[in-house]
């Protein structure tokens, strides 16, 4: 990307980013370890507001250097990520509080008593199967919310009972607001087990619903997870309910912290005694090579 010359306000931001709040964000699992947070897919690293440090390395610092370090990017992509954030909002900065936060109550937003401004976003403008959503919703797993009428993915656990919920914004126009509902657990999130051996991993719910919509055939005998982040939560959860899985294949996005990501959950998947493959789209990510005709 071009040199932006940052200035100092902007770079004084950057590294005051609360990291648990921005990992929890990207559906990253973390630890309480006392006055520090721990991630669950790397012991090694440690996490105090806008600080971090891997024990393993030896190697530390403030946010910056951990968006560089953990998800593979260059200073000037680093820096982009954390002041536009998410939502193009920018991340919370850091307030260090010495007790872990209660546990938060999930309360799924109300339901609209239609779907068609769900229908108008997934369908027409992101071009996925209705014949898909429709499998979705019927099984609730998927809904419009109210007042906003953003599309919520729906995760459950192995009885039935939601245990995770992801709203993403159905506005034509502005940023694409996106977020994990407050008292989500990262492993339940938006899934489908089938039966058969492949397990396939996604980002984000909608790239889920794309691939399907590209490779039809037969999808519901196999299991899919979207991590709602890169956070291997899901996927270790979903192999746990289906002993019949064999390969995972990780359909993250084309970028540099997919590939990070991607890097990281194949050693996960082949140190718990599967067998990972890569399989990335040639665009940035499955709606994008659903949108462009390819494959």
């Amino acid at each position: 990307m071009p040199y932006i010359p940052y200035t100092q306000e902007q770079k004084r931001r950057a590294n005051a980013i609360d990291l648990s709040e921005l990992l929890l964000q990207r559906g990253e699992g973390l630890l309480r370890a006392g006055s520090e947070w721990r991630l669950s897919g790397n012991h090694s690293i440690t996490i105090r507001g806008n600080e971090w440090f891997d024990h393993a390395t030896q190697r530390g610092g403030r946010a910056v250097s951990f968006i560089q370090y953990y998800y593979g990017m260059t200073y000037q992509e680093a820096m982009c990520y954390l002041l536009n954030g998410e939502n193009g909002e920018g991340y919370p900065e850091a307030t260090i509080n010495e007790q872990p936060a209660a546990p938060k109550q999930l309360i799924l937003p109300p339901r609209n008593a239609n779907m068609r401004r769900l229908f108008a976003y997934l369908s027409n403008r992101r071009g996925i199967d209705r014949k898909i959503i429709h499998y979705f919703i019927h099984r609730g797993l998927l809904y419009e919310d109210l007042p906003y009428h953003n599309a919520v993915f729906v995760g459950m656990d192995e009885h039935g009972v939601v245990r995770h919920a992801h709203k993403r914004s159905t506005n034509f126009q502005g940023h694409s607001y996106r977020c994990n509902v407050a008292g989500s657990l990262p492993e339940y999130s938006f899934h489908h087990i089938g039966i058969g051996s492949h397990l396939y991993v996604f980002e984000a719910p909608i790239d889920l619903l794309s691939f399907l919509t590209l490779c039809p055939d037969r999808w519901e005998e196999s299991s899919y997870t979207a991590l709602c982040g890169t956070g291997g939560q899901a996927m270790h959860w979903v192999l746990k309910q289906a002993p019949q899985i064999h390969d995972v294949f990780l359909c993250l996005d084309n970028d540099k912290p997919g590939k990070a990501a991607v890097r990281r959950l194949a050693a996960e998947a082949q140190r718990a005694g599967y067998s990972p493959h890569e399989l990335l789209p040639d665009c940035k990510d499955w709606n994008d090579e659903l949108l462009s005709g390819r494959l």
